[in-house]
């Protein structure tokens, strides 16, 4: 008997991260409107706060998002709009801005982070035991770092080499420091 081509485990693969994905979405979703955000906004802000000093030049924001370079433009416009965040000039590059995450941003980012903190742990960490978990963030990087290699662009992580700046998911924004 000739084994079904659509029980290849590839594609299993690829179907359970998709729905894993859509899942956690969903959840994410209501919660961050709860808090006056779009996942992007939230995605933006994590990534702002995340990074050396708050900010990010746009063009490696870009590269860490899902949003293209006019994207994050249109985003950052708003969000500067809304105070959330600023944009300050590159001093070596004239052509370059950062987007700069402010008070009002890390205070939104803080008042969403315990419930998408909730979120993660009820629905997908607290699901794995430690080392399946150390196994998946191992093999989601190598999968990240293949497909998107641009993803710690301007990070300190970019910087000094270190996966763990860049992709501790249990970063705590306290006055614009990670903990």
């Amino acid at each position: 008997m000739t084994k079904n081509v659509f029980d290849d485990p590839r594609i299993t693969a690829v179907g359970l991260l998709v729905e894993a994905h859509a899942g956690l979405s969903t959840r994410f979703a209501t919660q961050y409107e709860e808090n006056g955000l779009s996942a992007v906004e939230f995605e933006v802000l994590t990534r702002l706060a995340r990074s050396p000093g708050n900010q990010l030049r746009m063009t490696d924001l870009a590269a860490q998002t899902s949003l293209s370079t006019s994207g994050v433009t249109r985003v950052v416009d708003r969000m500067e709009r809304d105070g959330l965040l600023c944009r300050r000039a590159c001093p070596s590059d004239r052509r370059s801005s950062y987007a700069v995450v402010t008070r009002s941003g890390l205070d939104r980012l803080n008042e969403t982070l315990p419930g998408h903190l909730k979120i993660i742990e009820q629905w997908f960490t607290g699901q794995l035991e430690p080392q399946e978990l150390e196994a998946l963030l191992h093999a989601l990087r190598k999968v990240r770092d293949a497909v998107h290699p641009g993803a710690i662009a301007g990070s300190q992580a970019a910087d000094t080499g270190s996966e763990e700046t860049a992709d501790s998911e249990h970063s705590v924004v306290r006055s614009g420091r990670r903990r």
